[in-house]
């Protein structure tokens, strides 16, 4: 049955068991499903983003994934926007919706503001672009730091995608960062008229820790090294956010001979744990502490067991 104006969020870690979890919730609550999944949202990117198969996608409707080509990017300003009007046309249809993902950006974006009215003209992406090409992350730092005269960034400066939006949008309001921060606080919250409930899953790190290495052996086993040579072509290495996924960079490393084979599913491993520790970070930080659900090795969760909070 319809649980009314309400938007329910399943978090958690890679490997916690989000997907399978989220299949039968919805299938008990007359629900849709919504991926929450920076790399889901790419066309040939299924291995290493874990997509439900299509045995799953005839179970519940999938929204979310597939949205794009790799060859070309993707933010989260146009996530907001496909988003809304998942969420318009899902209710509007007398069913819920269940966000589901690891992504805390994109996540964000559905309780805080996380982007801004600033018009950037096609002469400034241009600008901007030739400014990469030419000088590279060294000239986008240069002339961030000039505009912002010498305030603190606040930016990964080893993510050239963040950079660019960033100086864009700089350019396109005449505004330094701390002012354009300043005023998306001033934004109103995104899905105001919506209720939120939310969970995250977690497990124990012995536990975590099995289940990120079957699923490692699995995903190589299944072919992602294959899939990584074909998203390459497709301009993988073009996209900085994808590439650097983890999976997929190491894949990428491993095909251009900068690890070995037996190195792979370590590094994989390796840096998935990584993963891990930052996702928790963002959700203790982002979710109440009541919204967390922990689970032992061997706990067969169900959905009877789901909790939801609607605290902030």
């Amino acid at each position: 049955m319809a649980l009314g104006p309400t938007l329910y969020f399943l978090g958690g870690v890679t490997a916690s068991g989000k997907s399978g979890l989220a299949l039968k919730w919805a299938e008990e609550n007359n629900a849709e499903i919504l991926s929450c999944d920076s790399i889901a949202i790419y066309r040939g990117m299924d291995l290493g983003s874990a997509k439900p198969t299509c045995e799953e996608r005839e179970r519940v409707a999938h929204h979310g994934l597939d949205l794009t080509v790799v060859g070309d990017g993707y933010d989260v300003s146009r996530y907001l926007e496909y988003s809304r009007a998942v969420v318009e046309q899902v209710y509007s249809r007398g069913r819920s919706l269940l966000v589901v993902g690891g992504s805390g950006f994109y996540l964000q974006s559905f309780f805080e503001p996380v982007i801004d009215e600033v018009e950037v003209t096609d002469e400034i992406r241009t600008e901007v672009r030739e400014l990469f090409d030419q000088e590279g992350i060294t000239g986008l730092l240069a002339q961030l730091d000039s505009f912002n005269a010498g305030e603190p960034l606040e930016l990964d400066r080893k993510n050239p995608q963040r950079l660019i939006r960033a100086l864009e949008r700089c350019l396109g309001s005449g505004l330094r960062l701390s002012e354009l921060r300043s005023r998306f606080r001033a934004l109103p919250t995104p899905f105001s008229g919506y209720g939120k409930k939310r969970i995250w899953l977690d497990r124990t790190d012995a536990d975590l820790s099995s289940r990120i290495e079957e699923r490692t052996k699995e995903m190589i086993s299944r072919g992602l090294v294959k899939e990584t040579e074909a998203l390459v072509a497709e301009g993988l290495l073009e996209n900085h956010s994808a590439c650097s996924s983890v999976g997929y960079r190491e894949c990428s490393a491993f095909l251009r001979g900068e690890i070995s084979e037996a190195d792979l599913a370590p590094s994989i491993t390796r840096s998935t744990r990584q993963l891990v520790a930052k996702q928790r970070k963002w959700f203790r930080k982002a979710f109440p502490r009541e919204s967390r659900l922990l689970l032992e090795e061997g706990y067969q969760l169900a959905t009877t067991d789901l909790k939801w909070s609607s605290g902030a």
